[in-house]
């Protein structure tokens, strides 16, 4: 059964403020993903000693990657990254709309992967902080530029840190277009994922479409989730219809 983890890293930093990528690595490692979508990896950057986040983290894992840089500054990148076990190939990378100047901009990365010799689309997405940035943001996704692009046939899964809950303008723009996984799961979980020593927020989601079945989701509480990064993984099974 495949196995799909949304994971915000929090540039590898954890709660104890210490830099770790092989830590970030093991927590992945123990849950055994077939995909993996990150957010916040530093790339070159002196704040976290010029390392290649994405590349270490996939190196590690014994994956395939693909990085895209949300902000640029100079040799210096950070962004979001898809990682996986099965065949892959990049379809788009891109900015998502901002709402003023002096805002983090904020990007996407679409990933398709052949999973039993059908192609299933991935959307990793990191959006903003301000709500109105968000909903703008979130009806970029859900329109003809990504969601409903024609090369984003079902089966797609669409997931990452959306800085947002079940309650907002943001879940419900989104939901139009796909299911939430939570819902669809046949068993119920704790799946909130911050912050992560006492995760009360559901801000970081999976979505799907027809084709996807959703056998179970998951935040994984333990001693290395809690510390190891602001956020909890949420991690989903499923199967293809």
């Amino acid at each position: 059964m495949p196995r799909i983890v949304t994971y915000n890293v929090h540039r590898c930093v954890g709660n104890d403020r210490r830099l770790d990528v092989a830590r970030v690595a093991a927590v992945l490692a123990q849950l055994r993903p077939d995909i993996v979508a990150l957010q916040e990896l530093d790339v070159g950057r002196r704040r976290t000693n010029h390392v290649d986040q994405a590349h270490e983290i996939a190196e590690r894992l014994e994956m395939t990657h693909h990085f895209h840089a949300a902000m640029e500054v100079e040799e210096e990148q950070y962004g979001d990254a898809i990682l996986t076990v099965y065949p892959e190939r990049l379809v788009k990378a891109g900015p998502l709309p901002g709402y003023a100047r002096g805002l983090e901009p904020r990007g996407a990365l679409w990933v398709e992967v052949e999973i039993e010799g059908r192609p299933v689309q991935i959307i990793n997405t990191h959006l903003g902080l301000v709500p109105r940035e968000q909903q703008l943001q979130a009806a970029h996704l859900a329109g003809p530029a990504w969601v409903e692009h024609p090369d984003c046939h079902a089966p797609a899964i669409l997931l990452g840190d959306f800085n947002a809950t079940a309650s907002s303008v943001v879940y419900r723009t989104l939901t139009q277009r796909l299911q939430p996984a939570r819902r669809l799961a046949r068993r119920q979980t704790p799946t909130s994922t911050f912050p992560s020593p006492l995760p009360v927020l559901r801000i970081d989601h999976v979505f799907v479409s027809p084709g996807i079945e959703v056998q179970d989701v998951s935040a994984p509480f333990d001693p290395l989730t809690r510390v190891a990064s602001d956020h909890l993984p949420l991690v989903m099974d499923f199967e293809l219809a």
